[in-house]
């Protein structure tokens, strides 16, 4: 079966966080699932694992070898080797042990607002001080804020941490390999080390390139998380990958061994198998999301048309700025007035206050209406 995206009526019967914190008459486009059917490769090995009772302990390096393939085939790096890849219980978790691996209390952790809202969580969580570095007007990585921001954290402590979203969520920005292998010079050049959240690595569309930070000159000494969480819909499904750097990889060691245990044995083996074997969906889902950026584009253009928007790179999720629509809360009016839930810019940091997050991976028809929806709210309102 080749990828499909789900009917509303089918999506209605789903219990997760997406389908059931609002009411049934909210569409909701907000938190990053998406509305797809799971793929074959993936269905396949849950039930084959159900079938021979393999719900026990993770272990092997399955998920790792399956992930390496993925990323010769796709970008063309070989990813770390043994003993430089651990699992982790999921992406967020692999950034927290990460920080704990790179430093502790009082050490400042540099992130590019507007950024993913659990970065801003995690460090609170960890007793560690933000630094902003804003991305540019056109939603990336600002050489000038960034060596300001890794000056500042460097002051504080040498063990300053510099956090990325590679790709960028909520911008959908795919730097580029110069763009990276300048941050890369920034942060050696000022002693702090990196950890890239590369979460959405597989979703990059048309007229962009991922590149593995890892995979650059002078990142030895760096830290990434990976899983097949986004790119085949796997929120539900525990488990990632927490890779090193040559240099870092011997701080693994260092670990919990209740961390590796924190992943689901059954989770594994599903991320590995989309990895190994759910190319053909992925690009499936690919077409999709390209034929749905373009709906997008036509629509705001068209419907919303005092909505600021700049077509993402990679991701599903669109970043809209609805600065001209004179909205003290846009997130707050959309759900109440057209019944859409989208994300709040605001939580995302600096330069989110008039903005929102919209997740596009949905079907046309639902996206059309949701569109259609809040082009009415703001007629009615005027």
């Amino acid at each position: 079966m080749s990828f499909e995206w789900a009917s509303l009526a089918e999506l209605r019967t789903r219990t997760s966080a997406k389908w059931r914190r609002y009411d049934e008459g909210v569409l909701p486009l907000w938190v990053a699932e998406m509305d797809a059917r799971l793929a074959p490769a993936v269905g396949e090995a849950l039930e084959g694992a159900i079938a021979r009772g393999d719900t026990g302990y993770p272990w092997g390096d399955g998920y790792a070898e399956a992930y390496r393939g993925f990323a010769r085939e796709r970008w063309g790096w070989d990813g770390p080797g043994p003993g430089a890849v651990t699992l982790v219980p999921d992406v967020m978790h692999g950034v927290a042990e990460a920080l704990a691996l790179l430093g502790g209390p009082g050490d400042p952790v540099v992130v590019t607002p507007p950024v993913y809202p659990p970065f801003f969580a995690v460090a609170q969580r960890a007793r560690r001080p933000v630094v902003e570095a804003p991305l540019d007007p056109g939603g990336r990585i600002d050489p000038a804020a960034l060596a300001s921001a890794l000056a500042r954290a460097a002051a504080a402590s040498p063990r300053a941490v510099l956090l990325l979203s590679n790709p960028h969520n909520p911008t959908g920005t795919v730097p580029t390999g110069a763009e990276l292998a300048r941050v890369a010079a920034l942060a050696r050049a000022a002693g702090v080390a990196v950890v890239s959240d590369e979460i959405h690595s597989p979703l990059v569309l048309s007229g962009a390139r991922f590149t593995p930070y890892l995979s650059l000159a002078g990142t030895e000494d760096a830290l990434a998380v990976v899983s097949a969480s986004k790119g085949w819909n796997l929120a539900g499904l525990k488990a990632a990958l927490l890779l090193a750097g040559p240099a870092r990889a011997p701080s693994l060691a260092g670990l919990p061994e209740s961390v590796a245990h924190g992943a689901g044995h059954v989770a594994a083996l599903a991320h590995g198998a989309a990895f190994a074997r759910g190319g053909p969906w992925l690009d499936g889902l690919l077409g999709a999301l390209e034929e749905n950026r373009r709906l997008l584009e036509v629509l705001l253009a068209e419907r919303l048309p005092g909505v600021g928007f700049r077509a993402p790179e990679g991701t599903y999720l669109a970043w809209l700025d609805c600065a001209g629509l004179g909205l003290a809360d846009p997130a707050g009016f959309f759900l109440e007035a057209a019944r859409v839930a989208l994300s709040p810019g605001p939580d995302f940091g600096t330069g989110g206050s008039s903005a929102l997050r919209l997740n596009f991976a949905t079907s046309p028809a639902i996206l059309t209406e949701a569109i259609e929806r809040m082009a009415a709210a703001l007629s009615d309102r005027t």
